[in-house]
C-alpha cells in the first residue's frame, strides 16, 4: 500500500505533535493514573480548575457488525462517533457569584448507524449504535447557567439543554440505545430531544431533604431545532408549544454499607398538538389532534459490595416508560439489568453489564405489530482513567416489532476516551 506525499506529511505531522506533548507534559501525557489523555498541561489545567475554569474534550466511538440474522445474508458493518468540547464555569470563583454556575458544550456527530443500512435491520425501534442520530453535524449542545438559593435548597437553571439531562436521566453505557440514555426521548422522539439537541428551557429543583427533591421544567418544542443546518440555533421562530416534565427523586445509601441508589418517577405533558390515531392502521389519522403525555419510573440500586469494597460489587436497574394510546405508536417499554464492577482482583475498574429491553407498540393502531426485544451483554475494559472500551453481544428479537420480523445477532465495540 502506497501513501501519498500529502498524508506522509500529516502523519509526520502528528508523530512530531504527539512527541512533543509527551515531552512537555512528560508525566502525566498519555499516564493510565491520569484522567486525561493530554495529562494536565503541565499544571496549567489544574490551575484553571481551581480558578474556576473546567475544560472537557471528549470523544465516544461506537462500532458494530452484523454477525446472523433469520433470514438476510447481508452481513455489514458501520462506525459512528461524536466529539464534545465543553467548559464548565464556576462563576462564584471567577466573578464572586455566590452558588452560580453556567456548562458551554459544543459536539459533533459524524459516520452511519448499522440499523439504517442493514437489510436485517430494517424498521429497527432501538438502534445497535446508540451515538448515531439527530443529524449528523455540529450542535450547540449546553449553553445555561444555574444559581442556588435558600441555602442552596432551590436550584434554578436556565438556558439551552435537553429533557434527558434532568429528567428520567440514566447511565449510557450500553451501545443499544434502548439501554442508554433517558428512555422517554427515544419514544416519544418526535417532541421529546435527548442529548445532542438543545433548546429553550427552565428547570426549577427543590431540595425537601437530603436524599430527596422534586423538580419541575419547561422546554420549547421547536422541530426547526432538529434540522442539520440550525445546530446553533438560538431562534424561537418554528416555536410549536412546550414539554413539561415533573419529577420525584430518591437518592438513598442503603444498608450498614450505604449502598448508593437513585429512584426516579415523573410525568411529562406537551402542549403542542399531536396527531390522535383512530383505527387499525395509521393511515386512519383523524384530522383532530391530542397532546403527548405519559411517565416513567426509574431505578437504580448497587445491591452488594465486593469483599468488604463499595466500589466494587453488583447493581442493578430497571426503566418503565408508558405513553398515551391515542397520540404514540410505542405504548409503553422496560428494560432491566445488572452490573457487577470489579469481579476481578486483578481488573477491579473493569465491569460486566447485562441488560433486556421490550418496546411495545400501539396495539389499537399497529394490528401487524407487537413488540421488540433488544439485549446486550458487555465487558467494560478500564484500559486507563481516560480510555473505557466496550466490547458488545447485542441481540434483537422480532426487528420493528413484526411478529414475522427478523432475529438478529450483532457484534460491536464502544469506547469513551477524555482528552
Amino acid at each position: 500500500m502506497s501513501i501519498s506525499p500529502l498524508s506522509k506529511a500529516v502523519y509526520t505531522s502528528l508523530v512530531g505533535l504527539l512527541l512533543a506533548n509527551t515531552t512537555t507534559q512528560a508525566a502525566d501525557a498519555f499516564s493510565a493514573e491520569s484522567p486525561w489523555m493530554l495529562g494536565d498541561w503541565n499544571g496549567q489545567r489544574i490551575q484553571l480548575q481551581e480558578q474556576g475554569y473546567d475544560f472537557s474534550f471528549g470523544y465516544t466511538g461506537e462500532m458494530a457488525t452484523l454477525l446472523d440474522a433469520k433470514r438476510s445474508n447481508s452481513h455489514g458493518t458501520e462506525y459512528t462517533g461524536q466529539l464534545n468540547l465543553g467548559t464548565h464555569l464556576d462563576l462564584e470563583k471567577i466573578a464572586g457569584w455566590q452558588d452560580t454556575e453556567a456548562q458551554i458544550t459544543v459536539t459533533h456527530r459524524d459516520g452511519r448507524n448499522l440499523s439504517n443500512t442493514s437489510d436485517a435491520l430494517t424498521g429497527h425501534l432501538s438502534s445497535v449504535q446508540e451515538v448515531w442520530g439527530r443529524g449528523q453535524t455540529w450542535r450547540l449542545t449546553d449553553f445555561w447557567i444555574k444559581k442556588q438559593f435558600l441555602d442552596q435548597k432551590l436550584d434554578v437553571k436556565v438556558g439551552r439543554f435537553g429533557e434527558g439531562e434532568d429528567f428520567n436521566s440514566f447511565d449510557c453505557d450500553f451501545q443499544n440505545l434502548a439501554l442508554c440514555g433517558s428512555q422517554v426521548g427515544n419514544w416519544v422522539g418526535d417532541q421529546w430531544y435527548n442529548w445532542p439537541v438543545s433548546q429553550w428551557a427552565a428547570r426549577v429543583k427543590y431540595n425537601v431533604t437530603p436524599e430527596v427533591y422534586t423538580q419541575v421544567g419547561v422546554y420549547e418544542y421547536n422541530p426547526e431545532n432538529l434540522e442539520r443546518g440550525k445546530g446553533f440555533n438560538l431562534s424561537t421562530d418554528g416555536s410549536k408549544g412546550a414539554i413539561i416534565p415533573a419529577e420525584v427523586v430518591w437518592t438513598p445509601k442503603l444498608g450498614e454499607q450505604k449502598l448508593p441508589g437513585e429512584y426516579r418517577a415523573g410525568y411529562y405533558y406537551s402542549t403542542a398538538d399531536a396527531k390522535i390515531f383512530d383505527g387499525v392502521t395509521l393511515q386512519d389519522e383523524q384530522t383532530q389532534n391530542g397532546h403527548h403525555h405519559g411517565g416513567w419510573i426509574v431505578a437504580k440500586q448497587q445491591l452488594t459490595s465486593h469483599q468488604g469494597d463499595t466500589s466494587r460489587g453488583l447493581s442493578g436497574f430497571v426503566n418503565v416508560t408508558v405513553h398515551d394510546s391515542k397520540t404514540n405508536q410505542v405504548s409503553d417499554m422496560q428494560n432491566i439489568g445488572i452490573v457487577y464492577k470489579g469481579a476481578m482482583d486483578a481488573r477491579p475498574q473493569d465491569e460486566i453489564a447485562l441488560g433486556v429491553a421490550r418496546i411495545n407498540m400501539n396495539n389499537d393502531v399497529l394490528g401487524n405489530r407487537s413488540e421488540e426485544v433488544d439485549a446486550e451483554i458487555y465487558y467494560g475494559i478500564h484500559a486507563t482513567n481516560w480510555l473505557t472500551i466496550r466490547p458488545n453481544l447485542q441481540y434483537v428479537h422480532h426487528v420493528g416489532a413484526y411478529k414475522e420480523g427478523e432475529n438478529v445477532w450483532v457484534g460491536g465495540i464502544k469506547f469513551n476516551t477524555s482528552f
